[in-house]
């Protein structure tokens, strides 16, 4: 159960990601923040909350930042139980050979274990909501429900496989039984895995299936130049434009990678409303290539970033991943000012509650969900504080993240997360990843 407790978060320095919140032209200032229940009651220069107002708990965070919490727009959370079991090989063969063996002996308390642990690290990291496809999704739920954070997810669904129509089954179900719960932190898409496991006629089904439960669509597109290759040999167009041809785009979509991409295509996207999860270290790490991101941005799609699984970054951190997109896209175009910090850190945030579908959460304003992060600026590395903005892209790592709030509900506080049993989490991980893996 939620907390309906009021929060009074006092002296710290407020990036809300509104431009001009506080005066015009303003990106962060010394502010306050009112929390009462899921909501903000109040955010803005000090002196904001009125004065009758008063808190149950205040929390004096003089020398913080504090901003929204990250979105992570694209991950499967188990895959954290693989983290580093299989590198340095491209995607199809480190999908057919080593990843899809391994994952068809995991059972569901598995699945369950290895997303605590994502949870975990996420948390840790200053992430509150995530975008999750996998399988056993109804145990991500569960993960979900018992951690406090936030999440958007989906069953991964392969059409080309036997068990496809049971594979959709069990995303209605999930859909059925999960959507909207857990005082609203849990959200259903249906997770088709990508044009190239996904035939026309299978997708049919899924489409039916949305039309049905007035849900959204999470699905790999145009992730290597392969997969754009093949598509285009089978149906003679782009895969973003094959699923356009095929009808995917009129429901809510967010896709994630779009690394091969036309100019055709990106019109496409802008054009029928998709969000784009772009993963620049899950990209790099598998030579997947580098997603047109500047080109998107100037069209006005709205890109948001992820991390993927584990197994393929080997991280969850979303401050890495600001870094990755801005420096990578700066190198990739010759142009120093492509991607500036406050982009990026739009990407991170509002951006992905956009791409997820979240209309409540992403920026700090009133009425809006409380998912608040802290971050201690008194730390060498941050200092001087010429420019916050920078410092949260450029300097500023994982362990400075010290509080975060998700839905009016503290899950750390000084780095001490509340709703996990850490012990027991790394315990129960090292023992699965043993058992599945024979070492």
């Amino acid at each position: 159960m939620a907390t309906e407790e009021r929060i009074l978060i006092k002296d710290c320095k407020v990036v809300p990601m509104v431009k001009g919140l506080a005066e015009p032209g303003d990106l962060y200032y010394e502010g306050e923040i009112a929390v009462e229940g899921h909501t903000i009651a109040a955010v803005g220069p000090v002196g904001t909350v009125p004065p009758g107002w008063r808190a149950d708990r205040v929390i004096q965070a003089r020398g913080m930042v504090a901003m929204p919490g990250f979105v992570n727009a694209h991950t499967h959370a188990a895959m954290t139980l693989l983290r580093s079991y299989a590198d340095d090989l491209p995607l199809m063969q480190w999908l057919e050979q080593k990843i899809w063996p391994l994952e068809a002996k995991l059972e569901p308390e598995d699945v369950y274990w290895g997303t605590m642990l994502c949870i975990l690290e996420m948390i840790q990291s200053g992430t509150t909501s995530f975008a999750d496809m996998y399988f056993y999704m109804d145990q991500v739920a569960r993960a979900v429900a018992d951690s406090g954070i936030r999440g958007c997810l989906s069953r991964g669904l392969i059409g080309l496989q036997e068990n496809a129509s049971q594979a959709l089954a069990e995303n209605r179900e999930l859909v059925r039984n999960w959507h909207g719960q857990a005082d609203g932190r849990v959200t259903v898409m249906l997770g088709p895995h990508a044009p190239y496991t996904c035939p026309p006629a299978f997708l049919e089904q899924v489409m039916a299936a949305a039309d049905d439960l007035r849900v959204g669509l999470h699905i790999h597109v145009a992730e290597t130049g392969v997969e754009k290759d093949d598509i285009e040999r089978q149906y003679g167009k782009s895969p973003v434009q094959h699923l356009d041809a095929v009808g995917v785009f009129r429901y809510p979509v967010l896709a994630a990678h779009c690394v091969h991409l036309n100019a055709e295509d990106i019109t496409v996207l802008k054009e029928r409303q998709v969000g784009v999860a772009h993963n620049p270290e899950s990209n790099m790490k598998l030579a997947s290539g580098i997603a047109p991101v500047p080109q998107m941005l100037e069209a006005g799609i709205p890109v948001a970033l992820g991390t993927d699984g584990a197994a393929s970054n080997n991280n969850l951190d979303m401050m890495e991943e600001m870094r990755a997109a801005a420096l990578l896209h700066k190198v990739s175009t010759g142009n120093p000012t492509v991607i500036p910090s406050y982009q990026a850190m739009e990407m991170a945030t509002k951006n992905g509650a956009r791409a997820l579908g979240l209309r409540d959460v992403g920026t700090l304003q009133a009425g809006k969900k409380a998912d608040i992060i802290l971050l201690d600026f008194e730390r060498p590395h941050l200092y001087p504080h010429h420019d916050i903005l920078a410092h949260l892209v450029y300097a500023a790592q994982a362990a400075d993240v010290q509080t975060v709030i998700v839905n009016g509900r503290v899950l750390m506080e000084n780095r001490e997360v509340k709703t996990i049993d850490t012990e027991r989490v790394l315990y129960e991980v090292s023992h699965r990843a043993k058992r599945l893996t024979g070492k």
